[in-house]
């Protein structure tokens, strides 16, 4: 009883520092996808160009390599190309801090391609003529935009959006690769100190009530958005 206590506090501790990187990716890759999805929809064919081919990179190489380019390149770079910077991000560094903040700047980044793509298709799914009766109602482009075209474009990307989000969480397990100790990372320990396999399953659980409550929260979010109708 004092194992599985002890278990289910260090498993705790490791699902608490994989739900900060879940939130905190979120609260960066929201808005930055956001921002990918109108420099890939410019009418400027450099930024355009630039940005589908930054979109392409990211979803098109593995998460984890992402997580140790960001975590290690900073450090190569300083000890080998630029020594004389000094940046203070050292090679392999142990810090909890460091290794978090790399493996949140991956998450971000790599989410944010993601979410570009889905605000895309949900902004182009809008038809035409529902920015020219707003120009003809003698409403501003922006205007049409956030007072008629973003609210139904909410509705059309919760489903594929709320899968992103869903994937998201279980993706915080790939932290561990860069010893950030969150829920996996912490049940590996247990393996690996005490032969134990059982940890592993228990973490599971955690992701699986996890997954239930997003899946519940976003079947919700839907009904109530459920007055835009095609």
């Amino acid at each position: 009883m004092e194992l599985f206590l002890d278990v289910c506090s260090k498993l705790g501790n490791g699902f608490v520092t994989a739900l900060f990187l879940f939130i905190f990716t979120l609260l960066l890759a929201l808005p930055l996808g956001l921002l990918m999805c109108f420099c890939t929809m410019s009418k400027f064919k450099p930024l355009s160009f630039l940005s589908k081919i930054i979109v392409w990179v990211l979803r098109g190489t593995p998460l984890m390599l992402q997580i140790f380019t960001i975590f290690y390149l900073p450090g190569i770079l300083n000890l080998f190309v630029w020594p004389q910077m000094n940046t203070g991000w050292v090679w392999f560094d142990t810090t909890f801090s460091t290794r978090f903040i790399a493996a949140l700047a991956a998450f971000a980044i790599n989410y944010a391609a993601y979410f570009s793509e889905i605000y895309r298709g949900g902004i182009e799914s809008i038809s035409k003529g529902q920015y020219e009766a707003g120009q003809v109602l003698g409403l501003t482009k922006k205007q049409v935009f956030f007072k008629i075209i973003l609210l139904q474009v909410i509705k059309r990307i919760i489903p594929p959006m709320s899968n992103e989000i869903i994937t998201l969480i279980k993706d915080t397990s790939l932290a561990n690769t860069i010893a950030v100790y969150e829920l996996i990372f912490e049940a590996k320990e247990f393996m690996t100190v005490n032969g134990l396999i059982w940890p592993l399953f228990l973490a599971g659980a955690f992701y699986l009530i996890f997954v239930g409550i997003l899946t519940v929260a976003f079947g919700k979010l839907e009904k109530k958005l459920d007055y835009f109708k095609a």
